[in-house]
């Protein structure tokens, strides 16, 4: 490969980051300039639209960050378990209950509180990212089991070493449809709730206004874009070159 060779793609190279760059800049002033102009539409004080934005954003993160630690412990605990041909049917039909039938008995249990907010989208995250890991640990090559079984990785260097690799385009798809499930419970959990601040909140406040409401869900769907446009599509294309490698 000649100079003028590697020195072109150091020069694309270098052209895509600026790029990127810029599209990360761009996104993110078009979401805050967006929800700029929404406060002065509405009436409302910017920070404290920005402060339902955060709260909803914090509880989807928190909830997430548990949902997807339990879901690739389950993952791992089960694809290989002989208890798995019992528990995952239970599991599948744990996931297709329909939660929001217990959402008013889990209020009266635990109360009003951020708790409640969380672990009902936990509930409703872990199940996509359960069943996408441990679908793609099940489908992992016997050479590549065999390869580490010879140089005896086992235990937590097992699990560092060739688990999580193997699991992380699985992990990354997973989470995008959890997410997208996320999202639509996150608006109906925080109004039954009763919650003060977040996205739920705010539609409820305006309900009766048809115009505020399409703004404030372009909005929230501005959000949406921006996370996969930033975070999941980058992480799922890398991971997906790191595999193919």
């Amino acid at each position: 490969m000649g100079p003028h060779v590697v020195y072109s793609h150091r020069a694309v190279g270098m052209h895509f980051r600026k790029w990127h760059t810029a599209l990360i800049l761009a996104i993110l002033v078009g979401v805050f300039g967006y929800y700029y102009f929404l406060s002065e539409i509405s009436h409302i004080n910017p920070s404290s639209l920005l402060l339902d934005v955060a709260s909803s954003i914090t509880r989807i993160g928190i909830a997430y960050v548990i949902s997807a630690a339990l879901g690739f412990l389950l993952a791992v605990i089960l694809f290989k378990s002989r208890s798995s041909s019992f528990l995952l049917p239970i599991f599948d039909v744990a996931q297709s209950f329909p939660t929001f039938a217990a959402l008013p008995l889990v209020v009266m249990f635990w109360g009003p509180s951020e708790f409640t907010i969380i672990m009902f989208l936990v509930f409703t995250m872990i199940w996509p990212i359960f069943f996408t890991i441990i679908s793609s640990l099940k489908l992992v090559r016997q050479e590549w089991e065999e390869a580490m079984q010879i140089s005896g990785i086992k235990g937590l260097r097992y699990i560092w070493s060739f688990l999580v690799p193997v699991s992380v385009p699985a992990l990354i798809i997973g989470s995008i449809i959890a997410l997208g499930d996320a999202w639509e419970a996150l608006i109906a959990t925080e109004i039954i709730v009763g919650i003060k601040q977040g996205f739920g909140p705010f539609f409820k406040m305006f309900s009766a206004d048809p115009k505020i409401t399409t703004l404030g869900i372009v909005g929230l769907l501005t959000i949406v874009f921006a996370i996969n446009k930033l975070v999941w599509l980058p992480l799922l294309e890398s991971s997906h070159t790191m595999h193919e490698e």
